[in-house]
């Protein structure tokens, strides 16, 4: 099993990391779009613009599947991705959708939902989580949190007052959906700002939840080839693959 992960710059190697702790391919070709990063500020047509050309630069290899591992581009393109593309495309969104919908026991639960301004403008999470019978549903775009991760700010009193400005009115969450792929990586701070009281909805586990119970992967790999393309300094993306994923 041969699979592409797109993203529009890094943060879509949060997505590689639990592919890799599922050991769900034998080779994983991760593609970030690092020269046009951020695309959560970008109009639709240019978003489906980008995630077309992404389509086409993986017809250069054999893949049985593309996962879109930016919230973004699962929210605006995946139609448009999966016109052009001759393998499945998986979306991000789909799957966090469904993997809330299995988190929480009760229809009346309180999800708070976080994305880039295109993800929460475009309102393909509320739309999807109004059709599972969830009403109670507060969408936040922290799009501030993009270059902090970025800059390896995972804790501390910077942070820490990005939460009080984005999250001064928001209601106690029962799930956090972290609708983008850089948010896992403050998601232990996270937690600590709203008291451990919230499930936290990680794209990297929802969409090995979706692909495992979608399509048979009986078989593990332990030690899959990886290689890592960036439209832009692809030398920098290699060198956070090592620090994120530890290898």
């Amino acid at each position: 099993m041969k699979v592409g992960v797109f993203d529009s710059g890094i943060g879509g190697l949060t997505v590689v990391k639990s592919l890799l702790e599922h050991r769900l391919f034998e080779e994983i070709i991760y593609f970030g779009d690092t020269a046009r990063v951020p695309y959560g500020i970008k109009d639709k047509t240019t978003i489906i613009r980008y995630a077309i050309e992404a389509v086409e630069f993986f017809k250069n290899f054999e893949l049985d599947m593309i996962i879109v591992a930016c919230n973004t581009v699962s929210a605006h393109a995946l139609d448009e991705m999966r016109d052009v593309s001759s393998c499945p495309v998986i979306g991000v969104v789909e799957a966090g959708i469904l993997a809330t919908a299995n988190a929480l026991k009760s229809k009346d639960a309180n999800i708070l939902i976080l994305g880039t301004k295109a993800t929460i403008n475009s309102k393909a999470y509320e739309i999807g989580l109004r059709a599972e019978g969830f009403n109670n549903l507060q969408a936040k775009a922290t799009g501030l949190f993009v270059p902090m991760v970025e800059e390896e700010i995972y804790e501390g009193e910077v942070l820490e007052a990005t939460f009080r400005h984005y999250f001064k009115e928001i209601l106690l969450p029962d799930a956090i959906i972290l609708g983008c792929t850089h948010f896992p990586l403050i998601s232990k701070s996270l937690q600590d700002h709203f008291s451990k009281k919230s499930i936290l909805i990680h794209s990297g586990d929802a969409i090995v939840e979706y692909l495992e119970r979608e399509f048979d992967f009986s078989k593990k790999y332990d030690e899959p080839k990886l290689e890592f393309f960036a439209s832009e300094s692809p030398e920098s993306l290699r060198n956070i693959a090592k620090k994120w994923l530890l290898i």
